[in-house]
């Protein structure tokens, strides 16, 4: 069946954030991928650009994005969608954590600033 229960989530750790995956590859999916994203709070993300959509919405607290030099901050109930190739970033500038529900295609890679390129566990 394809129920993803939260105590069979697979939790990854990445610039100082909390990646809990649900649907992956690995947890049969074939094309989505999907994870619980937690950011503590004075956490600053790294900026990277994406080769896929990513779709966020933030389930509690608040972070600051950054999409192509614009900066937003977004609360509980706000979605974002961020395009592929755009240069892009969440930090956490408050006290208290944020929680983020992310879902992005099968196989994404990101791009750091020194360029170098990840492909996050939590999607393949």
């Amino acid at each position: 069946m394809a129920i993803h229960r939260q105590s069979e989530a697979v939790t990854h750790r990445l610039h100082g954030s909390v990646f809990h995956s649900y649907v992956s590859p690995s947890a049969g999916s074939e094309q989505l991928c999907a994870w619980r994203l937690e950011i503590a709070g004075g956490t600053a993300g790294v900026r990277h650009r994406i080769d896929r959509e990513e779709v966020f919405l933030v389930l509690a607290g608040k972070v600051r994005v950054f999409l192509d030099g614009v900066v937003e901050e977004i609360t509980a109930g706000d979605v974002l969608r961020v395009p592929v190739g755009a240069e892009f970033g969440l930090d956490n500038p408050g006290p208290d954590p944020a929680a983020v529900w992310v879902t992005t295609s099968v196989g994404l890679k990101a791009t750091l600033p020194d360029g170098s390129v990840i492909s996050p566990p939590w999607v393949n």
